[in-house]
């Protein structure tokens, strides 16, 4: 019976040895290869229908980086956005025939290399409260000061924001930051696996050189940004 609606998960190296394959948004995950490549599909997932359940489509996005992770774990992943879907497997086939080679060169350049998100929290000054008692021009001499600092503090952020980029994309030349977009601004780095514990280090360095940041390092991903 032929599968309609595939939806996909990402593309990975067609595995030599059989894979843990976990279950996606309602049923379980299968591989269909061609030409050394393999595409992470499901059948019969409507995305569209999904939309319609506000709850449902949570869910489904959570699936769908889940599927990844776990697979992730196991083989070097290209990773798909939440919602690519394929309407045949016989177009699914000639995606990956036509792609072939360009996915399998960038498998191989991503092989044992994981994505860390760091995140850059802004603190806030410290609360000062102004006394209203002496008069009305000390008053607004406080008041002033108390401007004048806060402005300060907030340059200062900046400019160790701006520092933290300039030194981590020396170190990591394919990183990627993100300036701060509502709570928060990142940088996505690119590293060997087995390099975890150096940039652990480097992390605790770079939190000491941000004292008006929070800083935090997420877990290894497979590489969203740097497919």
């Amino acid at each position: 019976m032929e599968q309609k609606n595939l939806y996909t998960y990402g593309f990975l190296a067609t595995p030599t040895t059989s894979l843990e394959l976990p279950v996606g948004i309602s049923d379980r995950v299968i591989l269909i290869s061609s030409a050394g490549v393999s595409s992470v599909v499901e059948a019969d997932v409507s995305v569209e229908a999904l939309q319609n359940d506000d709850r449902q489509l949570i869910e489904a996005v959570l699936s769908h980086d889940r599927v990844i992770g776990e697979l992730f774990r196991q083989t070097t992943v290209l990773p798909l956005r939440f919602g690519i879907s394929f309407v045949s497997k016989e177009n699914l086939l000639n995606h990956l025939e036509s792609h072939a080679e360009e996915y399998l060169e960038k498998l191989r350049q991503l092989n044992g290399k994981a994505e860390y998100i760091l995140k850059f929290i802004p603190r806030t000054p410290e609360e000062q409260k102004i006394s209203a008692e002496g008069g009305g021009k000390q008053y607004f001499l406080a008041k002033k000061q108390l401007y004048k600092a806060q402005q300060e503090f907030y340059a200062t952020q900046t400019a160790e924001w701006e520092e933290a980029v300039e030194i981590i994309t020396q170190i990591h030349k394919s990183a990627i930051a993100v300036p701060q977009e509502g709570e928060e601004a990142r940088i996505y780095i690119l590293i060997d696996r087995q390099d975890q514990p150096l940039l652990a280090d480097q992390f605790l360095a770079w939190q000491q050189a941000c004292p008006r940041w929070q800083l935090l390092l997420g877990e290894p991903l497979a590489p969203y940004h740097f497919i």
